[in-house]
């Protein structure tokens, strides 16, 4: 029987992928690049902002850019605690890091930081969905 897909405009839907980023970002497979992993943070901090907006009734635009999306949730009326805010770093792994030659090796230290940032937004995000 085919799988019916969820609504995209269904916050829970957002949630669902970025818990799914989450996971990636922070598993410890074999052979897989740390950039690639970092790229799956990014994604996951990402799908969490945009389930928030989502959930305010907030339209965005396709972006991958953190900063513009908690500036979208601070100008519906939203606080971003510095935490979150932290996050935007992660915007960098968005685009950049998927490709060979266009920045610098990731480190595990760094891979460990961006899931632990991403985890931090995805928390934030399923809290205020909870309210």
């Amino acid at each position: 029987m085919p799988r019916k897909h969820p609504a995209p405009d269904d916050p829970r839907t957002w949630l669902a992928r970025a818990r799914s980023d989450w996971k990636l970002a922070t598993a410890a497979i074999p052979g897989v690049l740390l950039e690639d992993l970092c790229y799956h943070a990014q994604q996951c901090a990402e799908k969490a902002l945009k389930a928030r907006l989502l959930a305010m009734g907030r339209e965005f635009p396709r972006t991958h850019d953190l900063a513009f999306l908690v500036s979208r949730l601070e100008a519906a009326g939203e606080v971003v605690p510095k935490g979150v805010q932290a996050a935007v770093g992660l915007t960098e792994y968005a685009v950049e890091g998927r490709y060979p030659g266009f920045s610098e090796a990731v480190t595990e230290r760094q891979r460990r930081r961006a899931a632990a940032l991403a985890g931090r937004v995805l928390l934030w995000v399923e809290t205020r969905l909870r309210r």
